[in-house]
């Protein structure tokens, strides 16, 4: 029975709440037009800084109202601006509040508003517009659907620098594509450029945003951006000037980031002075722990970004200012110690102290991805291999993903392999992470157990006896190139000098089919690694024969298939070194013996224009007419009949020197 009392209680409570704002609401359907605007104005009062009641405004149907007063011609411009106000206050409540306003048409409608002649509407228009489209669940592409927008509001930036604040605002909130990038740069370079020395600072941080949005990983703009002149100085001068010390943190920061983008598009070469004298110290400042938390992660994140392919400036970041100790430091944020006193600002710290750790983990990992010194500097710094190891198991994907790059990168190194990989057990957590991972992560982890199973690494074994090899082949069906890569990449590393036991396990587990599969694969890294799997599988005679009497024939079919289609020549090559390693098996040379067309095939592959297919087929003859063997007197009449001979002898006088001596090596087996 009780349950028959909450429906009544729960309307009366409702009607309370809602009857307190609907006299604003229904103020707004008011005949006499002067208490229309009254009531708005007392609309705008109410709902200041009171998110309760801008819910309640919402739910009761002020906001299509509202529209229609703003879009309504007989409407004065005092009331259209004041309702344009009040849709402003309204945004700047919840993501939900945001939400409808969209729903309701709120952008075309201000959009619209912008082609009033009157500044001061026009800017109220702005201001929403602005609050609406820095909201990331509005939709961006809202702002590019008519083309005649941008244009337009270009054409207004030069009314005030408020409608320059606002439009470059929104211009760094909506450039998220390339063709975004397109639509804007023009008109940018022309009416923003000059923006970068107004006199309000507003506006000078709003421009540059708009050109860091610009120049990310867009060569076309970048490449022009270096040639813009802002009151007679190259746009990356202006950038150096805004980077200086005396200038706001997050002008340095934003400059820095434009240079960085331009540099990483090609634009600014990577020893150019603006970069290792100005942007790179710049950045390397930004980690230190007087900044607050969001400039040093911005300050790493973007320094990762700007060194990743260039290992001269790896090598000049890790001897500034002790960058490797300092991140450290990123690792014990807040300390019980911090200095942070205001109560507030460390509730957000200690939310946001994984964005540290992340940070860090890439900017490791960029530091460490060439040079071996480094990565002997980062493992040996503080507990570094245990932080990797706890950040691969944090509730954070993007710490695990940081964690697992940054360990990727320390594992291209022979000597951490072999040291700090093997007392940290890395192998554990990382096989952990492969269990159940997000594409992303997935990639990265298994690039990384990759390396692991190289031959020196002595995680190989343990990670071998944890079963991974079906972890490995149900890779290989991934719809993802990159996985279906590092699948077979890692069952090539194992198989690579392996015992009979393991590789057929391999053989088995993935099975012929899935093989044969992957030798048709549409990716060319795919391709090339199932022959690099094949070719180590088919290596010591005993193996080579084993494996060649149970899948012979469809081996055989494949390099048929290969040999025969439009490949690359290094697939090629490489399909001729498996039919060379069949070649050098007991029994299994007989497959290629009584196979004449193959045998044509080698031929035609001795005498090819490209010297690499040259030699790999010649090393195939050398390995099927070897003296010592059963049966090479017959194997060498054979061929000797169909012309191989001559081609040999030919060879010899080759002026590659390797072709010309495997051709000799071959031809003395005719002479022995």
């Amino acid at each position: 029975m009780a349950c028959l009392l909450e429906a009544p209680l729960r309307i009366s409570v409702l009607s309370e709440v809602t009857a307190t704002s609907r006299h604003y609401v229904d103020r707004l359907f008011d005949p006499d037009p002067q208490k229309v605007l009254q009531g708005v104005i007392d609309m705008k009062n109410a709902v200041i800084g009171n998110n309760k009641q801008k819910a309640n405004l919402i739910v009761l149907g002020a906001v299509p109202r509202l529209l229609y007063l703003l879009q309504q011609s007989s409407s004065s411009l005092e009331l259209r601006t004041e309702c344009a106000i009040v849709l402003g206050s309204l945004a700047m409540g919840t993501e939900n509040n945001i939400k409808s306003l969209v729903d309701c048409h709120i952008i075309p409608a201000l959009l619209q508003g912008l082609l009033c002649p009157d500044l001061i509407f026009i800017e109220a228009c702005l201001r929403c517009l602005r609050t609406v489209f820095i909201s990331p669940v509005t939709p961006v592409q809202l702002l590019y659907t008519d083309p005649t927008v941008i244009p337009h509001l270009m054409s207004l930036l030069s009314r005030s620098e408020r409608t320059q604040e606002y439009i470059t605002q929104i211009f760094s909130h909506c450039c998220k594509t390339p063709e975004h990038q397109t639509v804007l740069f023009h008109g940018a370079i022309q009416n923003i450029a000059p923006l970068l020395i107004s006199p309000s600072y507003k506006v000078r941080m709003q421009a540059l945003k708009c050109f860091s949005v610009l120049a990310y990983e867009n060569t076309q703009v970048s490449l022009t951006l270096v040639n813009v002149l802002v009151d007679g100085e190259v746009l990356s001068q202006v950038f150096v000037k805004m980077m200086q010390r005396d200038q706001p943190i997050e002008m340095q920061l934003t400059a820095a980031k434009c240079l960085t983008y331009m540099c990483r598009a090609g634009a600014i070469r990577t020893d150019d002075s603006c970069i290792v004298l100005k942007t790179l110290p710049c950045l390397v400042r930004m980690c230190s722990k007087e900044h607050l938390l969001e400039e040093r992660v911005e300050g790493a994140e973007t320094l990762a970004y700007l060194m990743e392919p260039d290992v001269e400036l790896q090598r000049i970041a890790s001897t500034t200012d002790h960058l490797v100790t300092m991140l450290a430091d990123y690792f014990k944020y807040p300390s019980s110690v911090s200095a942070i006193t205001d109560i507030k600002r460390l509730d957000h710290d200690l939310k946001h102290a994984h964005e540290l750790r992340q940070a860090a983990f890439k900017l490791y990992a960029s530091l460490g991805s060439n040079d071996e010194d480094i990565r002997k500097k980062i493992t040996e710094t503080e507990n570094m291999m245990d932080r990797i190891v706890s950040g691969l198991s944090e509730s954070s994907i993007k710490v695990r993903l940081a964690a697992v790059r940054c360990l990727h990168s320390l594992s291209r190194s022979v000597q951490q392999l072999r040291t700090s990989f093997h007392d940290h057990a890395v192998w554990k957590p990382l096989m952990k992470l492969l269990q159940n991972a997000p594409d992303e992560v997935l990639v990265m982890a298994s690039s990384t157990l990759c390396n692991l199973l190289l031959e020196f690494s002595p995680s190989k074994e343990p990670i071998l006896e944890s079963g991974v090899i079906e972890l490995l082949c149900s890779l290989t069906q991934s719809d993802s190139p990159a996985l279906r890569v590092n699948g077979i990449w890692a069952l090539m590393n194992m198989a690579f000098q392996a015992d009979q036991k393991v590789k057929m396990e391999i053989v088995r587990c993935l099975g012929t089919e899935q093989l044969f599969r992957l030798l048709s694969d549409p990716d060319t890294n795919v391709l090339m690694k199932t022959l690099g799997l094949l070719r180590n599988l088919l290596s010591t005679r005993a193996h080579i024969d084993q494996i060649m009497s149970s899948h012979g024939k469809q081996i055989m079919q494949a390099v048929t298939l290969i040999l025969e289609a439009e490949h690359s020549i290094e697939v090629k090559e490489q399909t001729l070194c498996i039919l060379a390693n069949i070649g050098d098996g007991n029994t299994a040379k007989e497959l290629i013996m009584t196979n004449d067309d193959m045998l044509q095939k080698v031929k035609y592959y001795m005498g090819h224009s490209n010297v690499k297919l040259q030699i790999a087929a010649t090393f195939c003859v050398s390995n099927l007419i070897w003296n010592e063997e059963d049966g090479s007197q017959e194997r060498q009449d054979k061929l000797r009949e169909m012309g191989f001979v001559d081609i040999l002898h030919k060879l010899t006088q080759s002026s590659d020197s390797n072709l010309s001596d495997r051709a000799k090596t071959a031809m003395q087996q005719y002479l022995a």
